[in-house]
C-alpha cells in the first residue's frame, strides 16, 4: 500500500460508497493530515474502473489565472463543443484557450456551457466524477461557474473535494446548497493516524525503523498529523543521537523565530514565569507561586496568545509552544530555573527531575533520589521515562558508588527492553557488558541475549546468554536466572530441560525468587511434554499456586500453549487476556506483542477468524514497532490468508519466513515448511506439499521434539502424500499421528486420525463405510464450538469419499454441511474445494430428508442458541424466511423444537 494511505482504508472505503451512490464527499481536515493523498487514490481508483474523471489540483500561484482550474475540469469533454449553442461554445473555446476571442468575457456564458457540459456528460455513459483539490486556491472565475453549474443540475456527478478545517467558506462550491435536495453532502473528516499507522509510514518514507517510544512522542507531538510527523522525524534523524524520553524533539525554525519574537516582547517577569511554566510537567500556579512567580506574571502572555491558565493548571495554546521556550533558555539560566523548580514542588518525582537537571557534578542524594523516582515511574508502566533516569542517575552516582552506579545503569537496560526501544538496549547491554566484570557482566550479558531473543534471534540468545552464564558462575540467585532464561531460548527440548532442572535447584520458593521458579517449573512442564513424555500436571499445578494470580513475566503464556495445544480455547483465553491486561498496565510492550500473537492463534484454531485477524494484525503492527523478526505473526498471517482463499498473500508470507533457513532459526524454519506446506495444498500442489511437511518431520526428529504442541501438520501430510501418490510416506504419517494421538489424545488428534483413516481408505481402493462410520463418531464426539474447521473438513473428506464410491445422496448431504459450515466460518479456500466436489456429483434435487445449504445454516446457528432475528441478520434473509426454514428442519429431522436441534445437527451426514 502507498505510504499516504497507510491507515486510511476506512476512509477511503466510506468515501467510495458515497460517492457510487451518488453522494457528493468533502474531505475535511487539518493541513497536512492527508486529505490530498486521499484525493488522489479516490481519483486514481474512479479511473481504473472506467470512471470519466474531471478533475482540479489548483495551487495558490494559479488563483490570479482566470478559468486555469476550470480548463483542467472541461478539457476531457472538449469533444462534446462542438454540439454547444454559438454563445456557449465561444465561451468554452475561450477556456479551454482553443480559439480566438477579441470579446469581452461572459460569465454567464462560461456558466451555462459548464453546466450544458456537466449535464451532457452525466446523462452519458460512463459515471462521471467531478474531483477538485484545494478548492481554496480555485481562482474567482472558475469557482463562480463551477457553482452556477452546480446549482441549476437536475442530476449531479458524483463530486469530491478537500477543505482545510478553519477555511472559509466552510463548504466550498455550494455542495451544500443544492436547491433539490436530492444531493446531501457528506463531510468525511479525515483524522489523525495513531502511532502504530505513523511507525508504518515514517519507515516507508524515511527508511530504517524508529524506537516503539519515539514514535509514540512523534505521533504525540504531531497530534497524529503525518506530514508535521514526517518532518520532526527527518529532524530527529539529523541529531547527532535520538533525544531521550524527557528531552524535547527538534522545533521547526519558524516556530523558533515566532516565539522569540513572542518571548522578546513580554514584560520580563512574565517572560520568566512563562520559562518557569515550560520547564515543569505539569505547570500550576501553585508551584510558579512557590518559585517566587508573582501573581498575574502570565497575564500578559495569556494575552499574547502563548498560555491558557486556569484555576487548576497552565497549558500552553499549542503543544510545540513549551518545547519552543524551552529550547530558547540559555543552558546557565536553565540550571538556575531548574534548581529553583526543584526547591518549590511539593512532587518528589518532580523535584528529583529538577535536580538532576540542575546538577553537573556526581552528587550521591540526587542520583538516589533519581533512581528511586525512576523505580516509581517503572511501577506506573513509563519505563520509557525510568530509563532514562535511571541512566541519569547511574551518571550522577559518585565514582566511589559502583555497586549503585552498575545496578542503575543495568536497570536502565532493562527498562529500556520493557519500552520496547530493543536497539538502544542492545547497544547499552553490550557497552555495559564490555565494562563490567563478573556477575555485573554476567547479567549484562543476560539482559542482551534478551534482546535478542525478543527480535526473535533465538540463536544469538543462546549464544549470548550461555556468555553469561559463564561470566555469572555456575551457582546462586543469578546462575538461576539465566538458566531460566536459557531453558526459554532453547528450542531442543534436551538441553532445555537440563537448563531448567539447574534453575529450579538453584532457586527457592521464597518471594524475590517466585517469578523466576514459577518459569522455571512452567518451562520444565513444557518441553517435558515436547521431548514426549507423560504432561507432568503436577508441575504446571505447582507453577500455578506459586504465581497466585498474578502470570510469571518470563513464560506466563505457557499455560495458555498448552490449552491451545489441548483446544481448551476458552481457558487459554481467559488467561491470555489477563497477560494483556497486565501487560498494558505495566507498559511492557514485548509481554503485549508475545500475548497478542497467542491471541491470534488461540482464535485462530478456534474458528473466529475476524478476532483472529484484529490480534494478529495488532501483534505485527507492534512487532514491526518494536523490530522483531515478525516470525510468530508473519507464520499466524498466512495460515489465515490460505485459510480464507488469499494465497498469494499466504505465498508470499511463506516466502518471507525462508529468510530463517539462512539465519539458523530452527523455529522458524519449521513454520515456513509449514506455511509453504499448508499453501501447496490449497492450491493442489501435491508433490510440493508433501515434500515442506516431510521437511518439516524430519526437522522435528532431528531436534528431539516428538510432540511440537504448535504444529498439527500431519493429517494434511497424509492429504497430499496422497495427491501425490506416495501412499507409503502416508501410512508413516498416519503412524506419526497416531503416536501423537496415544501420548496426548485431544479433539484435534481423534478427528485427524479419522479424516486420515477416510482419505487413505479412498487411497488404496478399500471399503470406507468403517472409516467413514468412525469419522461420523469421532465429529459427533468433539463439540461444535471446538475445532470448527477441523468439523468442516471432516465433512469434506466424508463427501468425497462418499462420492467416490457413488453414494451420492450421502456426499451430496456431507458436502452441503461443509460449505455451510465453511462459509460461515469464512474459509472460503476449504469451501471453494467443498464446491468442487459438488460439481462433480452433479445437479439433483435434494432428497426430501436432505437439508439443503440454507437450511442448514439456518439450523446450526438456531443450534448455537441464536434468535430468529439474529439468524437473519447474519444470513441476509427476513425472519420469516428463517421461521419457514426452521419448518423444513424440524420435518427432515423428525423433531419439533430447537432443543432437539442440538444433537440432531451432531448426527453423521445422511442420518
Amino acid at each position: 500500500m502507498d505510504a499516504a494511505l497507510v491507515g486510511r482504508d476506512a476512509v477511503v472505503e466510506r468515501v467510495w460508497r458515497a460517492l457510487a451512490a451518488g453522494t457528493p464527499v468533502l474531505l475535511d481536515g487539518p493541513s497536512g493530515i492527508g486529505k490530498t493523498a486521499l484525493w488522489r487514490a479516490v481519483v486514481a481508483h474512479a479511473g481504473r474502473t472506467g470512471w470519466r474523471v474531471l478533475s482540479a489540483a489548483p495551487t495558490e500561484a494559479e488563483t490570479a489565472l482566470p478559468y486555469a482550474a476550470l480548463a483542467d475540469v472541461l478539457r476531457p469533454l472538449a469533444d462534446v463543443l462542438p454540439g454547444l449553442p454559438a454563445p456557449q461554445r465561444a465561451a468554452a473555446d475561450m477556456v479551454l484557450l482553443t480559439g480566438e476571442h477579441d470579446g469581452a468575457v461572459d460569465d454567464r456564458a462560461v456558466g451555462a456551457a459548464t453546466r450544458t457540459l456537466l449535464d451532457a456528460a452525466v446523462t452519458g455513459a460512463p459515471r462521471v466524477l467531478l474531483a477538485v483539490d484545494d478548492p481554496q486556491w480555485l481562482d474567482p472565475p472558475s469557482a463562480r461557474a463551477l457553482r452556477f453549474a452546480l446549482r441549476r443540475l437536475s442530476r449531479w456527478p458524483a463530486v469530491l473535494a478537500t477543505h482545510r478545517t478553519g477555511d472559509s467558506p466552510p463548504v466550498p462550491l455550494g455542495l451544500d446548497d443544492d436547491p433539490t435536495g436530492r444531493h446531501p453532502l457528506l463531510r468525511a473528516d479525515v483524522p489523525p493516524l495513531p502511532p502504530a499507522d505513523l511507525h508504518r509510514v515514517l519507515a516507508a518514507r524515511l527508511g530504517g525503523t524508529l524506537s516503539r517510544p519515539l514514535t509514540d512522542r512523534l505521533a504525540r507531538d504531531a497530534d497524529g498529523n503525518p506530514l508535521l510527523a514526517i518532518e520532526l522525524a527527518r529532524a530527529v534523524l539529523r541529531l547527532p543521537r535520538p533525544p531521550a524520553h524527557d528531552e524535547d524533539l527538534p522545533v521547526p525554525s519558524s516556530l523558533r523565530l515566532l516565539l522569540a519574537e513572542t518571548l522578546r516582547a513580554l514584560p520580563g517577569p512574565s517572560r520568566d514565569a512563562v520559562r518557569l511554566a515550560a520547564l515543569l510537567t505539569v505547570p500550576t500556579l501553585r508551584d510558579l507561586a512557590a518559585a517566587g512567580a508573582p501573581a498575574g506574571a502570565l497575564d500578559a502572555a495569556e494575552d499574547a496568545g502563548l498560555v491558557v491558565v486556569t484555576p487548576s493548571r497552565i497549558d500552553f495554546a499549542h503543544p510545540r509552544y513549551a518545547a519552543a521556550v524551552r529550547e530558547s533558555i540559555p543552558p546557565g539560566a536553565r540550571r538556575r530555573l531548574h534548581a529553583l523548580l526543584a526547591g518549590a514542588v511539593a512532587d518528589p518525582d518532580e523535584r528529583a527531575r529538577h535536580l538532576s537537571r540542575c546538577t553537573v557534578a556526581p552528587d550521591d542524594a540526587v542520583a538516589a533520589d533519581l533512581a528511586v523516582a525512576a523505580a516509581r515511574q517503572r511501577m506506573r508502566g513509563a519505563s520509557a521515562l525510568a530509563a532514562d533516569w535511571y541512566a541519569r542517575a547511574a551518571e550522577l552516582t559518585p565514582p566511589s558508588a559502583t555497586a549503585d552506579r552498575n545496578r542503575r545503569r543495568l536497570d536502565a537496560v532493562q527498562c529500556r527492553i520493557d519500552s520496547g526501544d530493543y536497539a538502544a538496549a542492545g547497544r547499552a547491554a553490550e557497552a555495559a557488558a564490555g565494562e563490567l566484570t563478573g556477575a555485573e557482566r554476567g547479567e549484562a550479558l543476560l539482559l542482551r541475549a534478551l534482546v535478542a531473543w525478543c527480535a526473535d534471534d533465538l540463536v544469538t540468545a543462546v549464544r549470548v546468554a550461555e556468555q553469561a552464564l559463564a561470566a555469572a558462575g555456575p551457582d546462586g540467585e543469578l546462575a538461576g536466572r539465566i538458566h531460566t532464561h536459557l531453558t526459554m531460548f532453547h528450542d531442543q527440548p534436551e538441553a532445555a530441560r537440563a537448563h531448567a532442572r539447574a534453575a529450579i535447584a538453584r532457586l527457592s520458593d521464597r518471594d524475590e525468587h517466585r517469578p523466576l521458579l514459577t518459569a522455571a517449573l512452567l518451562l520444565l512442564f513444557f518441553h517435558e511434554v515436547r521431548a514426549g513424555g507423560p504432561a507432568p500436571t503436577d508441575l504446571l499445578d505447582r507453577a500455578l499456586a506459586l504465581e497466585a494470580g498474578e502470570p510469571s513475566f518470563l513464560a506466563g503464556s505457557v499455560p495458555a500453549i498448552w490449552w491451545k495445544a489441548v483446544d481448551d480455547h476458552d481457558r487459554a483465553r481467559a488467561r491470555l487476556h489477563l497477560m494483556l491486561d497486565l501487560a498494558v498496565a505495566r507498559g511492557d510492550d514485548p509481554l503485549r506483542h508475545e500475548v497478542l500473537t497467542h491471541l491470534g492463534e488461540t482464535e485462530l484454531l478456534a474458528g473466529r477468524f475476524a478476532e483472529a485477524g484484529t490480534h494478529i494484525a495488532a501483534a505485527r503492527d507492534l512487532g514491526e514497532q518494536l523490530g522483531t523478526g515478525l516470525v510468530g505473526e508473519s507464520w499466524l498471517a498466512g495460515v489465515l490468508d490460505a485459510h480464507r482463499g488469499r494465497l498469494a498473500q499466504a505465498g508470499a508470507a511463506a516466502a518471507g519466513l525462508r529468510r530463517d533457513d539462512d539465519l539458523g532459526d530452527a523455529w522458524g524454519r519449521r513454520l515456513h515448511h509449514q506455511l509453504t506446506g499448508l499453501v501447496a495444498l490449497a492450491s493442489g500442489e501435491w508433490a510440493t506439499a508433501a515434500a515442506a511437511y516431510g521437511s518439516l518431520a524430519a526437522d522435528l526428529d532431528g531436534s528431539g521434539i516428538a510432540e511440537p504442541l504448535g504444529q498439527r501438520f500431519e493429517p494434511d501430510w497424509i492429504e497430499a502424500c496422497v495427491g501425490a501418490g506416495d501412499l507409503e510416506t502416508a501410512h508413516a504419517a498416519l503412524d506419526r499421528l497416531a503416536r501423537r494421538h496415544g501420548r496426548l489424545p485431544r479433539p484435534w488428534t481423534t478427528l485427524g486420525l479419522a479424516r486420515s483413516r477416510v482419505v487413505l481408505a479412498g487411497a488404496t481402493g478399500a471399503d470406507p463405510g468403517e472409516a467413514l462410520d468412525a469419522l461420523a463418531q469421532a465429529r459427533a464426539a468433539v463439540p461444535e464450538a471446538v475445532l470448527p474447521l477441523d468439523r468442516a473438513r471432516c465433512l469434506l473428506d466424508a463427501g468425497r469419499a462418499y462420492r467416490r464410491v457413488r453414494r451420492r445422496r450421502e456426499a451430496r448431504a456431507a458436502l452441503d454441511a461443509a460449505v455451510a459450515e465453511f462459509d460461515a466460518l469464512g474459509a472460503s479456500a476449504f469451501a471453494d474445494r467443498a464446491r468442487a466436489e459438488l460439481g462433480r456429483i452433479g445437479a439433483r434435487t435434494p432428497a426430501p430428508t436432505t437439508l439443503t445449504a440454507t437450511e442448514e445454516r439456518v439450523a446450526r446457528l438456531a443450534a448455537r442458541g441464536q434468535t430468529n432475528r439474529l439468524i437473519a441478520d447474519a444470513l441476509y434473509i427476513s425472519p420469516k424466511t428463517v421461521e419457514a426454514n426452521l419448518a423444513r428442519v424440524y420435518r427432515k429431522l423428525g423433531i419439533a423444537s430447537r432443543a432437539e436441534l442440538g444433537a440432531a445437527m451432531g448426527r453423521p451426514p445422511g442420518q
